[in-house]
């Protein structure tokens, strides 16, 4: 069993501090919506700013929009048009996403700083990238609305998901040959 262990010890690494990662900043995150259930801003912070900014990049298309509370859906109503609606809820903030990019990359971790900025840059993009995905999103839905279901469940999801494998990828391939699992 020593002998799998010490033959194995770089997959062994890798996989606990991608899961260990991941487990510590999903149960902050869980710990941050239960705190934000009582929060000013509905349903909670990131995604009310996440529901806000993508309301200004549909302003800033040429669409009229406005945002109100959704509490039955737990998010924000979005109005596009006075016509068409979507609700933005917790699972558009991006943040889950973001912990998954952390986990991969400090399982793969190099020097602090090297890992840092890499994190930063890498989950900025993120963030953006979502915030522009979801106002397309919206305007796609409104435009097409016989489609919802394969834009809102595999194309959108699809970009989200290829950006952070990419970024994944170009992470992989900044570290050492000699430092890659």
């Amino acid at each position: 069993m020593r002998a799998i262990f010490k033959k194995n010890k770089t997959v062994i690494k890798f996989v606990t501090l991608f899961l260990g990662t991941y487990l510590i900043l999903g149960i902050f995150y869980s710990a941050y919506l239960n705190v934000s259930e009582n929060s000013t801003y509905y349903p909670d912070y990131i995604t009310n700013l996440v529901a806000k900014q993508s309301a200004a990049v549909l302003d800033g298309f040429g669409y009229s929009s406005v945002l109100k509370p959704d509490h039955l859906e737990q998010g924000m109503l979005l109005t596009i048009e006075n016509e068409y609606t979507v609700s933005i809820v917790e699972g558009c903030n991006s943040i889950s996403v973001i912990i998954l990019f952390v986990a991969f990359v400090i399982a793969f971790a190099e020097r602090f700083k090297k890992t840092f900025l890499f994190l930063f840059a890498g989950s900025v993009l993120i963030y953006i990238v979502n915030i522009l995905r979801i106002a397309i999103l919206v305007v796609a839905l409104y435009k097409f609305p016989e489609y919802e279901n394969i834009l809102h469940s595999v194309v959108f999801p699809g970009i989200i998901y290829s950006l952070v494998f990419i970024l994944w990828m170009i992470w992989v391939r900044i570290l050492k040959p000699s430092s890659a699992p």
